[in-house]
């Protein structure tokens, strides 16, 4: 049996569009999706949802000073194009959207220690 924990090393040292080629690939291979299956969601779980927010979107309000920096940390975190990650800082959009709340966070604070003004909605 493989060692999983070797595994799951290896795979720590991809980049973002690396892990979503690995998962097409193994979506591929075995037939199956890696996404979570949809429910019916009724009042309770509606506003359940409501009180504990577990996705955020990280949206740019500034980029400050050092824009070349916070467009390779863009560019970093969306795995987007040189020219694509630039439009999002140039037009102060939204980074990433529907990210869970920890990684919006560590996301927020990259980019407010390189000078930026972010906000996480």
């Amino acid at each position: 049996m493989a060692d999983l924990n070797k595994i799951v090393e290896e795979i720590e040292k991809l980049t973002v569009v690396e892990v979503s080629e690995l998962v097409k690939m193994l979506e591929e291979k075995f037939g199956v999706s890696a996404a979570a299956p949809v429910m019916m969601a009724g009042p309770v779980a509606a506003a359940a949802e409501e009180e504990t927010k577990s996705e955020f979107n990280v949206v740019l309000k500034d980029a400050g000073a050092s824009k070349i920096a916070i467009i390779k940390l863009v560019k970093e975190m969306t795995g987007l194009g040189l020219a694509d990650a630039k439009a999002i800082v140039d037009n102060c959009g939204t980074v990433k959207e529907n990210v869970p709340a920890k990684e919006a966070q560590e996301m927020a604070d990259k980019l407010k220690a390189a000078g930026a003004v972010v906000e996480l909605k």
